[in-house]
This record gives structure tokens, sequence and C-alpha cells, in this order.
């Protein structure tokens, strides 16, 4: 049974964000286990918003809510594309330089 911190680290790895794993409100911890990990073989289409990427984890792993987060670790709304979520871990070119 994979480790809480494992799944969150496969959603990072698959989906391009960070995702909180919640259970009655608070943070799972991440020593905790879950039954499986993410089963997912590509990243969720850009188009998709953050309601439709919650009703997709909340079928592999019912009684959890969980939280998409931005690069500042801001949580998002229902409505923000993927997409959006997405651009905000991207680099700025201007950073770089």
């Amino acid at each position: 049974m994979p480790k809480v911190e494992f799944i969150e680290k496969t959603i990072f790895n698959i989906e391009g964000f960070n995702v909180t794993i919640k259970k009655d409100g608070k943070d799972v911890r991440g020593d905790a286990s879950l039954p499986y990990n993410y089963k997912a073989g590509k990243m969720t289409k850009n188009s998709a918003n953050v309601s439709f990427f919650k009703e997709k984890l909340h079928k592999q792993y019912p009684g959890y809510e969980f939280d998409i987060l931005d690069n500042d670790g801001n949580k998002q709304r229902g409505n923000v594309l993927l997409s959006t979520v997405r651009d905000t871990y991207l680099i700025d070119e201007e950073e770089v330089l």
C-alpha cells in the first residue's frame, strides 16, 4: 500500500502540479497509506478544470477531499483550467537571465 506522500509525488510527476489529500477537512499525513497509487497513464487535458480533476481523484479515492495547488501553494478554485495551474510551475525566462 503506497504512502500518501508517494501518491502526491506521483500526481505531481504525471499532472505537473501539487495536490494535497485531505480527510474530514484535515491534511492526511504523508506516512499514512492508501490502498493503491494514482492511476493515470498520462496527464489530464489542459482544457479540463480543477473541479473535473477533483472528481477524477474522488472516484479513485472515495471519502477523501483534495486541494489543487499552484506553485505558490495557493488553493485553486473549481473553474480554473489545469493549463493555468500548470503554467504557474513554469520557470519564467526573465528569472533565468
